[in-house]
């Protein structure tokens, strides 16, 4: 499984999707998944990659929340949650959707 984290360093969000997304793969017995953390430095990287917002989650290239369209910015990117929309979904949603993995 490769996990990646895409993100840019001015997203306040970052950090915390990191921690998050650890507990997450020790929470689904992917305690051995090593996180790759790739920076977005520039628009035309994020053109160049297809990037979807900050923090992004992709697991063997493919989104974690799939059918989200590239923003091709550096922008933040929000997830729906039970309280509502945030900037970073929750350790159960991100747990639920690797465990379809």
């Amino acid at each position: 499984m490769r996990v990646t984290l895409w993100y840019f360093a001015d997203c306040p969000n970052w950090r915390l999707a990191h921690d998050r997304l650890r507990q997450a793969l020790d929470g689904t017995g992917h305690t051995d998944a090593e996180v790759r953390l790739m920076p977005v430095e520039t628009e035309a990287e994020a053109s160049a990659v297809g990037f979807a917002g900050s923090p992004s989650f992709t697991v063997d290239g493919v989104d974690l929340f799939g059918g989200v369209p590239s923003t091709g910015t550096l922008a933040c990117r929000v997830y729906h949650t039970p309280t509502g929309l945030a900037g970073v979904p929750e350790v159960a949603d991100l747990a639920a959707e690797l465990a379809k993995r």
